[in-house]
């Protein structure tokens, strides 16, 4: 039986291709997800990794082995798979790396309506099965006959949803750079843009599973560096950067200085909370003191949750909320099956900017509240041993306050930090935010005494 516990994570499939899993173990799990989802119909995306048509092909034959009719949307986005799942209502596989280096590849799954599918909700039962299966090379027969593969291009269908929750027809002309890193925005941004009031400057949209240019992370600042440039040098707006499967937007103002996602939270937060007063916004327990204040200020309702996607999504179903916002620059919008789109963030900035005259510094001046560290990992050989030294450094000052929803969070009146250990890594992730930039530094370089000690 072969042992999938190196590539079967939280919340998705994720490898070396063809080390560590190939096309062979993608037909079990097409065939594996369509059983424990019971799936009558499903839908498969790619990105544009050299080794992802051939693993979507793959997955697609076993689903249809057990009955499931395939439809096959070729090139996409994450949250373009996304799109398809909820609008044609069916369970979906999307098959990407995100900003892998290019060797790697993988499959984030979700159910109908594109609600997730992670360890406790069909990840571990598909894996068991693929497991199970992998000896014979293929699952047991069935008697159900085998379903169809069809084609369908829903590109066109995913702009227009997009373009029809942010009216930016009145909008004054933008200029913005957009960094796809060859990836999937290179695929997506032209269909999306089209006809808008922003005259795009593309770099590097070119689809090239490789990464030529460079790692398509955005969160490292590195990957940044040809954007800012380009931004200042144009006299540009604004700057986007995507990630490899352009479910994640980064952005740049018009000095070229990063724009801090949980500013992009709160802005967007209060233009949906202005369509939908007093509903809920969800932010993870990493996002800035900005957040919460400015939904409340908006008259709206925060619910703190955990660092990840499948808890900010099962927390928007369960209160019903209109959007969510992580520090890592993933949004979710309940208008769009409570899935995260970095697109649709992408819009309503460029609605908030060109709906008023003063550039995007000063527009996201209003969220960007706090002196903040970012996020800073620490290599340590004991995770629990190093954050119980920190617990315990803390827990029994009068001015603190400490809670443990997602790691170890430490609240003062003037900082907080949170502390949490990688699932997939020997490291303890720090991030430290104050109402001052010399407050800050004293606590993180406290913490970092303590954790690297």
């Amino acid at each position: 039986m072969a042992d999938l516990s190196e590539i079967v994570k939280a919340y998705d499939v994720r490898g070396v291709v063809p080390d560590q899993w190939d096309e062979a173990l993608a037909e079990l799990f097409g065939a594996a997800f369509v059983q424990v989802t019971g799936a009558s119909a499903i839908v498969i995306g790619h990105d544009m990794r050299p080794s992802s048509p051939g693993l979507a092909r793959a997955f697609g034959r076993g689903a249809a082995g057990r009955g499931a009719d395939v439809t096959e949307i070729g090139l996409c986005s994450t949250d373009q798979l996304y799109f398809a799942s909820g609008d044609l209502d069916m369970p979906g596989a999307m098959f990407t790396a995100s900003h892998n280096p290019a060797r790697y590849n993988g499959i984030k799954m979700c159910r109908a309506g594109a609600a997730p599918v992670g360890q406790d909700t069909g990840l571990a039962e598909i894996r068991a099965l693929a497991e199970e299966w992998s000896p014979a090379g293929a699952p047991p027969a069935t008697d159900a006959p085998e379903g169809t593969l069809t084609r369908r291009d829903v590109l066109t269908d995913y702009a227009a949803h997009l373009r029809s929750l942010v009216d930016l027809t009145s909008i004054r002309p933008l200029k913005a750079v957009v960094d796809a890193g060859n990836g999937m925005g290179g695929h997506t941004v032209p269909t999306v843009f089209e006809g808008l009031p922003v005259e795009l400057d593309p770099m590097y949209f070119e689809l090239d599973g490789t990464f030529p240019n460079h790692e398509a992370n955005p969160l490292d600042p590195k990957n940044i560096v040809d954007l800012q440039k380009r931004v200042k040098e144009t006299g540009a707006d604004i700057g986007l950067a995507f990630d490899g499967d352009a479910d994640r937007c980064f952005v740049v103002d018009e000095k070229g200085e990063p724009v801090a996602p949980s500013a992009i939270t709160a802005l967007v937060a209060a233009r949906e909370l202005a369509k939908d007063p007093g509903a809920t916004v969800i932010h993870n327990c990493i996002t800035s003191w900005s957040v919460p204040e400015v939904v409340k200020e908006n008259g709206g309702t925060p619910v703190r949750t955990r660092v990840g996607h499948s808890f900010i999504k099962a927390e928007m179903a369960r209160t019903g909320a209109i959007f969510g916002g992580e520090h890592s620059a993933h949004y979710y919008f309940r208008d769009f099956w409570n899935a995260d789109t970095g697109m649709l963030a992408a819009l309503h900035v460029l609605a908030a900017l060109g709906g008023q005259d003063g550039p995007l510094s000063s527009l996201v001046a209003q969220y960007d509240r706090y002196a903040a560290s970012g996020e800073i990992n620490s290599t340590v050989d004991d995770q629990t041993a190093r954050a119980a030294a920190v617990r315990a450094a803390y827990e029994g000052r009068d001015d603190v306050e400490l809670d443990e929803l997602d790691g170890l969070t430490v609240t003062a009146a003037d900082w907080w930090f949170n502390l949490r250990a990688s699932n997939t890594e020997p490291l303890l992730r720090l991030n430290v935010e104050a109402r001052d930039t010399a407050t800050m530094e004293r606590v993180r370089d406290e913490v970092l005494a303590l954790v690297r000690g």
